[in-house]
C-alpha cells in the first residue's frame, strides 16, 4: 500500500511540473506583452494613451510577433503644437491608426537582423527604412535610442521620434 501512495504521489507531481510551463507560459505572455511592457514603463505613457485611443493596445496583447518602434513620451512631444491633441480625438481615430501600425512591422526583428538601406513592410502597408551607420541605427530617420527589449508577443525597438508614412492623400 505504501509504495502504491509514493508511487502516486510521484506521479502527482512529475504531472505537476509537466504542466506548471503552460500555466506560467500563459501567464508571463499576458505580463510581457508588448502593451503591458509599455504600460509598465512611464516613458511610453502618450504612446499607450495613443494605442487605447485608437483601439490597437489589445492587438498588441495578441500573440503576434509584432516589432514595435515605440516613440518615447519626448518622442510625441516633439510634435507640432496641437498635433498629439488632435489625433487623440474620436474623429481622427484612423489617421492615429495609420501613424501608430506604421510603427509595426510583422514578425519579431532583432536588431541584429537589421542591415543598413533594409526595408520592411508595416502593418500599415507602407514601408520603413532603416538605415545604419558607424554611430547609430534609425528608422525613417528616427534614431533607435535602445533595441531588443523582449517580449514574450514580439520586440519593442525605442525611438527618438514619431514616424509618419508618406502618403500623398494623408495629408501627415
Amino acid at each position: 500500500m505504501k509504495t502504491i501512495q509514493i508511487t502516486l504521489v510521484a506521479a502527482a507531481a512529475l504531472f505537476m511540473m509537466a504542466m506548471a510551463p503552460l500555466v506560467m507560459n500563459s501567464a508571463d505572455h499576458e505580463h510581457n506583452t508588448i502593451t503591458s511592457i509599455a504600460a509598465d514603463n512611464e516613458n511610453f505613457s502618450t504612446l499607450v494613451a495613443a494605442l487605447e485611443a485608437a483601439g490597437l493596445d489589445e492587438t498588441l496583447k495578441g500573440d503576434g510577433p509584432f516589432t514595435v518602434f515605440a516613440p518615447t513620451n519626448a518622442a510625441f512631444e516633439a510634435l507640432p503644437e496641437g498635433t498629439l491633441e488632435s489625433l487623440l480625438e474620436y474623429e481622427n481615430r484612423d489617421m492615429l491608426i495609420d501613424i501608430l501600425t506604421y510603427h509595426v512591422v510583422p514578425g519579431k526583428v532583432m536588431s541584429t537582423d537589421l542591415s543598413d538601406g533594409m526595408r520592411a513592410e508595416t502593418v500599415q502597408g507602407s514601408e520603413v527604412t532603416i538605415t545604419i551607420s558607424d554611430y547609430n541605427a534609425a528608422v525613417d530617420g528616427a534614431t533607435i535610442s535602445d533595441a531588443d527589449i523582449e517580449a514574450s508577443n514580439g520586440v519593442i525597438h525605442v525611438i527618438d521620434a514619431v514616424i509618419l508614412p508618406q502618403t500623398d492623400e494623408s495629408g501627415y
